[in-house]
């Protein structure tokens, strides 16, 4: 005798694809977990990678900093001995100047005059003195003229004081210091009453 199904089989047919549906719909959300999960473990792994390079960076950055001060201490400590060197080897040049200067005003003073106080003020002299006569004065300031050191004397002032013939008149005047043509730059040169009585300058 055959048998026959009476089950419905519409509802039996429909409950299998639910359940298949399912199947699918539960694996579709693990592999779409797993692959957050897979998409977040490697974003933090990037993250961890790039912090770890700025604080690479930022260690360098912070030992370039301190190397950069120290050679800017250089760099002041370099200045401030070049400077030095500067004021050391003007004043050995001065030196020598100095020598010149006076024996050319020596040299040069004729007699009714007489110097009462020299003053240096960068490159210019003032000279306060007595005089005989206002011609000693013009000679006087001739004189300094002709020098190869000195140049460029004027009469600031010229009065009468008193009654001591020596001491007729009283005088300042400005003068301008020079080197002449040929001169070493180091003013290492004797003049010449120095060197003729074998002084060192």
């Amino acid at each position: 005798m055959a048998k026959i199904n009476l089950l419905p089989w519409r509802d039996e047919r429909r409950r299998l694809r639910n359940k298949e549906a399912q199947t699918l719909l539960v694996g579709a959300a693990l592999i779409g977990l797993l692959l957050v999960g897979a998409g977040w473990l490697q974003a933090n792994k990037w993250i961890e990678g790039q912090t770890a390079r700025n604080d690479y960076l930022t260690e360098e950055i912070r030992l370039a900093d301190v190397k950069i001060a120290e050679i800017e201490d250089l760099e002041r400590t370099r200045q401030t001995l070049l400077r030095r060197k500067e004021v050391i080897e003007q004043l050995q040049a001065d030196r020598a100047v100095m020598v010149h200067l006076f024996d050319e005003l020596v040299r040069r003073t004729p007699e009714g005059v007489r110097l009462d106080a020299i003053k240096q003020t960068d490159k210019i002299l003032t000279l306060d003195g007595f005089a005989e006569s206002n011609a000693r004065v013009s000679e006087y300031m001739g004189l300094l003229d002709g020098s190869d050191w000195l140049s460029d004397a004027q009469l600031s002032i010229v009065e009468a004081t008193g009654t001591d013939p020596r001491e007729r008149f009283a005088f300042t005047l400005t003068i301008n210091l020079k080197k002449p043509a040929g001169e070493e730059a180091d003013g290492s040169a004797m003049p010449a009453a120095a060197a003729a009585t074998g002084a060192a300058p």
